[in-house]
């Protein structure tokens, strides 16, 4: 398993994601964060400016490469020869959701490994939402996001 391959939206990466990046990165010799784009969902950064931020964030791993994509997952993962896919799981119910997708990816690309990661526990309550939320009404995310993200939301909503 040469190749991994960690995908989301990363709106914004979390000190969660950066958790199941660094776990990921030290079980497979490569990894691609790869950042989805989602043309019918509003995100709050684009996704240059999330590809900017992501690969702020995981400038400290060396073996990961940061990109992004489109359309199905395992048709990425095709194109780039990835072997396994990296799936981060925070609390019970997000199992049942990943446990679906997982099995929807092994029925179209069976030669694909689904790893779930799940978060430590002191990151298992944080989400990208959650971030945002706090972030827009002017609170302090530090405990929750890296410090790039922290500075870009300020940015984006004008608040500390």
């Amino acid at each position: 398993m040469e190749l991994a391959l960690y995908a989301g939206s990363f709106d914004p990466i979390t000190l969660g994601h950066v958790d199941v990046v660094q776990r990921a990165a030290s079980i497979f010799p490569r990894l691609i964060v790869a950042v989805g784009v989602h043309p019918t969902r509003n995100a709050l950064f684009s996704v240059e400016q999330r590809l900017e931020l992501v690969s702020e964030v995981c400038r400290e791993f060396p073996t990961v490469k940061v990109a992004s994509f489109g359309g199905l997952l395992v048709d990425y993962a095709r194109e780039v020869g990835a072997q396994v896919i990296v799936r981060g799981l925070r609390v019970g119910s997000d199992f049942e959701y990943e446990l679906q997708i997982a099995h929807a990816n092994a029925d179209l690309a069976s030669e694909l490994e689904t790893v779930f990661l799940p978060t430590r526990t002191r990151f298992g309550f944080i989400s990208a939402s959650l971030v945002r939320e706090i972030s827009s009404h002017g609170g302090d995310v530090s405990r929750y996001a890296p410090e790039p993200v922290c500075k870009a939301l300020v940015a984006k909503y004008g608040k500390k």
